[in-house]
């Protein structure tokens, strides 16, 4: 008998800015679909002779339209990243704008990690809660719609990204987040300097790429916001958590 042989693989080193080069100048093959995605979703070898990564492709092409987002979810996943970028939080992974084999689309680079391991888990060891805290204040900020628990990876390395931040960015309040652990609680003056740094930085073309002025405002009004109250977000209806929470 044959051993299953898993198409996924540990990925080396990379510095983020230096991950966007190498998905932004490469081609990509498609390995095969992420099965249990709601919209098409693939991993992908990113052919680079430098290094070997992965990825995620996922094509506009290959959504399911929503009655509350317009299309072009691909558009979020991008922006989530560049808005986590901008605030110094390196929790989403990198993401850029692709021409695949099925359209135009989004790429970010593919973290592998244990697929059974999700938020609840990562929750017991205090040393994640930093990490966990810092996701959970850009949810906030992105508006998030769907963090999942399932949505946080940890690599071996002990890393936690974000992952599907395609429903993002909403000009009307939708958070739904199963990262409700600190609500209420004062947000430590190390990310409050953060999210301070972000609302006084320019905020330059790339970015209105992807979301529009509207939605750009919104987000920085839900910063000031954050920032005004500075304890993390509450929730008294108890009813903004997504489903399925895993």
């Amino acid at each position: 008998m044959e051993e299953d042989v898993s198409p996924f693989r540990d990925r080396p080193e990379i510095a983020s800015d230096d991950a966007v080069k190498v998905l932004q100048n490469s081609q990509i093959e498609i390995i095969g679909r992420m099965a249990w995605s709601s919209n098409s979703t693939y991993l992908v070898d990113v052919l680079d002779d430098r290094t070997d990564l992965q990825g995620i492709y996922k094509p506009s092409n290959g959504e399911r339209p929503l009655w509350d987002f317009p299309s072009g979810l691909y558009q979020r996943e991008i922006a989530s990243f560049l808005v986590a970028q901008m605030i110094g939080w390196d929790v989403v992974p990198p993401t850029v704008k692709t021409d695949g084999p099925f359209g135009i689309g989004s790429l970010q680079l593919f973290i592998p990690c244990d697929f059974e391991e999700h938020y609840f888990h990562m929750l017991e060891d205090p040393k994640n809660h930093g990490m966990l805290q810092r996701i959970c204040l850009f949810d906030f900020v992105a508006n998030s719609t769907d963090r999942k628990g399932g949505h946080c990876l940890r690599e071996s390395n002990g890393k936690i990204w974000g992952i599907d931040n395609g429903l993002t960015f909403h000009v009307d309040f939708k958070l739904r987040t199963v990262i409700w652990d600190w609500a209420g609680l004062e947000i430590p003056e190390v990310l409050i300097a953060d999210l301070e740094n972000f609302i006084d930085r320019p905020v330059g073309d790339d970015l209105l790429q992807f979301i529009s002025m509207q939605e750009l405002e919104a987000m920085f009004s839900r910063t000031k916001l954050l920032l005004k109250n500075g304890r993390f977000p509450e929730d008294p209806t108890g009813t903004r958590f997504p489903w399925p929470v895993i």
